[in-house]
This record gives structure tokens, C-alpha cells and sequence, in this order.
């Protein structure tokens, strides 16, 4: 089954997630996310790594259609900082607002075409919020609610965390 799990910063969806495929092993981890020389970034992320079973094989990278290539259910956590990776990796911040689409819908298509049978999906919730003040945040909000769009349509099942409550959509 495929599934994607969304919601606000802190909403539950990562646990969630791994709740999902807790039966499931191996499961196959991708974090695609950037990598930043923060301390707050690096306490999170090992937060996320302490949760996990050992028996999960975990894949951090920003190449998502190949983390995606194999017959191991696989989570990945999160699409909103794998689209930052790839905004990032670009350069593409400041680029028109076409272009960053049109790279992002490329990476889009590679990773829709890689996924399984057996996936589940993190992603965040932008667009319910105010509208950004920044320019690459207003890009930010638009593009993932695209990449959010693109990937609910071949889930078999979308899920809305809030406040660590499951609304299955």
C-alpha cells in the first residue's frame, strides 16, 4: 500500500509513519533531507534515528528515485526537506519561478515512477498558513503543495496528522 502522511511541524506524522510499517522488516529509512551545521538540525536528527528498529536500513540521500529502487518497504521523512534538498543542489532559489517548477516536477516524475507497492510518504502541511513574507518562502509553500499533489494522486491513501490525531482523507 502506498501512503502519504501529512500535517503541521510536530503534528505526530513520523511516528505515525513508522507506526505504519512496524511489522514490516526490513524497511528500507530514506532521510533526503539537507544537512546543516546546526545544533538544533543535528538533535532532531538523531531523535529520528534513536526511534527507529535496527533492523531498518537507513538511506540519506537527495536522490530519491534510487533510494525508492528496491522490493523493501521503504518510509521516507520527509518530501518537504527533500525538496529543499533539491532546490538547494540547484541553486534554484533565486531562479523564476518557472524553471524551479519545471526541476521539481522532473525529480517529481523520476521518484512517482520508482515507488513500490510498499511506501509510506511524510510530507508537511504548508499551505494552511499565513502567506510567507519572503519571496523562497512563498516558493517553498507552492512547490511543495505541487509536490504534495503529485504524490497523493498515486498513494492509495492520504493521512492528515493533527495534534497526534489520525484523519484518514
Amino acid at each position: 500500500m502506498r501512503i502519504l502522511v501529512t500535517g503541521g511541524v510536530r503534528s505526530g506524522k513520523s511516528s505515525h509513519a513508522e507506526g505504519l510499517l512496524e511489522a514490516a522488516a526490513p524497511v528500507r529509512y530514506v532521510a533526503p533531507g539537507p544537512s546543516y551545521d546546526d545544533a538544533d538540525w543535528a538533535a532532531r536528527i538523531a531523535a529520528h534515528r534513536l526511534r527507529r528498529p535496527p533492523a531498518w536500513e537507513t538511506v540519506e540521500t537527495h536522490d530519491l528515485a534510487a533510494a525508492l529502487a528496491t522490493d523493501r518497504p521503504v518510509l521516507v521523512d520527509c518530501l518537504g526537506t527533500w525538496l529543499t534538498a533539491v532546490v538547494d543542489e540547484a541553486g534554484a532559489w533565486d531562479a523564476p519561478s518557472g524553471e524551479v517548477l519545471a526541476l521539481v516536477e522532473a525529480q517529481v516524475a523520476a521518484a512517482v515512477d520508482a515507488l513500490g507497492r510498499d511506501v509510506v510518504l511524510v510530507t508537511n502541511e504548508v499551505g494552511l498558513g499565513v502567506v510567507p513574507e519572503h519571496r523562497s518562502g512563498r516558493l517553498f509553500r507552492d512547490l511543495l503543495g505541487t509536490v504534495n499533489q503529485r504524490f497523493a494522486a498515486v498513494c492509495d491513501e492520504v493521512h492528515l496528522v493533527v495534534a497526534g490525531r489520525v484523519l484518514r482523507l
